[in-house]
């Protein structure tokens, strides 16, 4: 495709969503999950930077990455004891 209609084609993309206005409600909750995976990412690296010490990895998958990001510390210590004492 030409360049030029590539452009015209976001600008004209951008200036509807000005006008129009994006629905606001759906992207901020989208953007919220978004980040509190990326933390649940962060707490499970940590707890696997750390747990080498003791031996100890807990896998860091979309699953896992959810329950300890929307849960938080509760649900990190919850998937170490699943992973111990359950599997």
């Amino acid at each position: 495709m030409d360049p030029i209609i590539v452009v015209t084609l976001l600008g004209g993309v951008i200036f509807l969503l000005l006008v129009l206005g994006a629905p606001m409600k759906p992207l901020r909750f989208i953007g919220q999950g978004m980040i509190k995976l990326i933390i649940g990412a962060l707490f499970l690296f940590f707890l696997n930077a750390f747990g080498t010490v003791f031996d100890y990895h807990l896998p860091i998958n979309l699953v896992t990455a959810s329950v300890s990001g929307f849960l938080g510390i509760p649900g990190l210590i919850v998937l170490v004891a699943i992973d111990l004492y359950i599997l």
